[in-house]
């Protein structure tokens, strides 16, 4: 498989998706969320690189096998918390949204566990994903070519480094 284009080539035309993925990077969402929401989303659209980016980082950050593996069927697994789970039913919904519309019930629900700002954020991550599972998959992006970032150990256990 060769991808079509190499979209970070293109970095002037990217700015946008790169300035929104680092407002999501830094919401105050946790990391291991922010990569559940992101597979979830890969999952149902599809996108076998992203599933293979976001996999790769949740595993380095310390996420198990078998929540990952789970994703598919997340709605039949005892494996996550609540607060996951709401947002797994939100991405869900956002992401599938011509078939729903987003219902009331599933806005109380997930406002049970995420402030205002924080439906805010993981609205704005469920939206990033989605833009870049449509990059990935029309740009042909090539899976298995992800590498993780080295990181340094502060960053890595996701402590604040200066």
């Amino acid at each position: 498989m060769e991808p079509r284009i190499k979209y970070q080539k293109h970095s002037e035309k990217m700015k946008g998706m790169f300035a929104l993925e680092q407002s999501v990077k830094t919401s105050g969402l946790e990391h291991s969320l922010i990569h559940l929401v992101k597979m979830r989303a890969s999952i149902i659209n599809g996108c076998a690189f992203c599933i293979d980016m976001h996999s790769k980082d949740a595993r380095a950050l310390g996420e198990t096998e078998q929540r990952v593996y789970g994703l598919a069927a997340w709605r039949e697994t005892p494996y996550y918390t609540d607060r996951e789970r709401a947002a797994l039913e939100w991405t869900d919904s956002l992401t599938l949204i011509s078939t729903n519309h987003v219902p009331d019930d599933l806005y109380e629900r997930v406002r049970q566990q995420f402030s205002e700002e924080e439906v805010v954020a993981l609205t704005l991550l469920v939206v990033a994903i989605n833009a870049w599972n449509r990059i990935a998959i029309s740009m042909r992006v090539v899976p298995g070519s992800y590498r993780v970032p080295a990181q340094k150990p502060a960053a890595a256990a996701g402590v604040a480094s200066s």
